[in-house]
């Protein structure tokens, strides 16, 4: 059950948490993105009630994260896929998971991903300028163009205009 709403709060994160931020939507999107796209495979793998599946398909298509198809008329079924928002997730997704997989799986990652490359190293976050990957004690933050003192970023204004923290 939804605790409280982010839709007002003036935060890029929080806008995306009222989209994708209860427990279902990652794994719903990661099964999407696996292949899984019709309503009874996911409830399948995820052991997901119906009702609450249909309910986070009905936000995540909403939130023009996930587009519904017709795959079959008569009767009427449908599918799932990624919409370009959804496909811009798998590697914050991707990012999660190698998380998990380094503190939350003793006994090594479930599922491995491989690139086109070969690779199966876990994803990397790089910086765009250097190529060297982007780690917490590396950055600073500057105001953007749509920054405002608001719900979600009002005690943040500060911290930016006094040269920001670490």
């Amino acid at each position: 059950m939804r605790q409280t709403s982010f839709a007002d709060m003036h935060c890029s994160l929080a806008r995306s948490l009222e989209v994708i931020g209860d427990w279902w939507s990652p794994l719903i999107l990661r099964d999407i993105h696996l292949g899984l796209r019709r309503f009874g495979e996911l409830v399948e793998d995820l052991g997901i009630p119906r009702a609450l599946l249909a309910a986070r398909l009905d936000a995540l298509v909403g939130g023009a994260v996930i587009e519904k198809v017709e795959y079959q008329q008569r009767p009427s079924r449908h599918e799932y896929r990624l919409t370009e928002a959804g496909r811009d997730l798998v590697p914050v997704l991707l990012a999660l998971t190698a998380w998990g997989d380094r503190w939350r799986s003793p006994d090594g990652a479930p599922i491995v991903a491989h690139h086109r490359c070969g690779a199966t190293t876990p994803p990397a976050i790089v910086c765009a300028g250097c190529g060297e990957p982007i780690v917490a004690g590396d950055l600073d933050y500057s105001a953007g163009p749509g920054a405002a003192t608001a719900r979600g970023t009002q005690l943040i204004a500060g911290v930016l205009a006094g040269g920001g923290r670490r």
